[in-house]
């Protein structure tokens, strides 16, 4: 008895290790190869599950000797969009985000909270650029690049104001997103064709799928029962 007690003790203090723990970054893996990817786009926290699915597709090319799937190159991103605070990055749950669900007097308002610099006190007064998020937004979504210099010129001489560079910016953002709101709006009106692209996309992701996998099988030796 009192080694039965000694066991069940230890059990309860072990930590736990859920099947998801082991299933998930190989469900992963097999998301990607599943499709043949050849390039991913993520963010530098996914690179470990980018480098499972380059040694999933390797050892399965080894044990077959022929290239059955490609190694997937992962994809990063210039960089990261700033919060509106200018105190990290943009995030749902810091609440420093503009979100593509958001309307136009809303963006307005966000766009008007943003951090630009905090020594430019008058219009007549010199901006710094560098750190303004005004500017990070700019640079990421005004389609005209030599306006967006020509503003950062102007902001750096002196003479533009914080609130007109803000209304620019803002009417950018809500140019953007508009329409990308409205097409979601329309699609959520209409159920049944949501529906219908769903099945429609999943018939098709099955399809390429189980070409992939009859490859596989047959390259491994691996045959279905009859």
């Amino acid at each position: 008895m009192p080694q039965s007690g000694r066991r069940s003790a230890s059990a309860a203090t072990r930590p736990s290790c859920p099947a998801g723990f082991l299933c998930y970054p190989i469900a992963q893996a097999a998301d990607i190869t599943g499709f043949r990817a050849t390039h991913v786009p993520v963010g530098e926290d996914q690179l470990p599950m980018i480098e499972l699915a380059q040694e999933t597709a390797a050892k399965v090319n080894r044990a077959a000797a022929r290239d059955i799937l490609p190694e997937p190159v992962a994809v990063l991103s210039t960089g990261r969009l700033p919060g509106i605070d200018g105190k990290a990055k943009a995030s749902k749950s810091l609440g420093n985000a503009i979100h593509l669900l958001d309307g136009d007097a809303e963006i307005e308002r966000k766009v008007m909270l943003m951090y630009t610099d905090p020594e430019h006190l008058t219009v007549a007064m010199p901006g710094k650029v560098e750190g303004n998020v005004v500017f990070s937004y700019l640079d990421a979504f005004h389609s005209d690049k030599e306006e967006v210099a020509a503003l950062k010129q102007h902001y750096t001489m002196g003479g533009l104001g914080d609130v007109k560079l803000k209304r620019f910016l803002a009417r950018t953002v809500v140019d953007l997103v508009g329409p990308i709101r409205e097409r979601r709006e329309r699609a959520i009106a209409d159920p049944k064709g949501i529906e219908a692209v769903l099945k429609k996309g999943s018939s098709a992701a099955r399809e390429r799928v189980a070409a992939v996998i009859d490859d596989v099988r047959s390259g491994l030796g691996i045959y279905r029962l009859a």
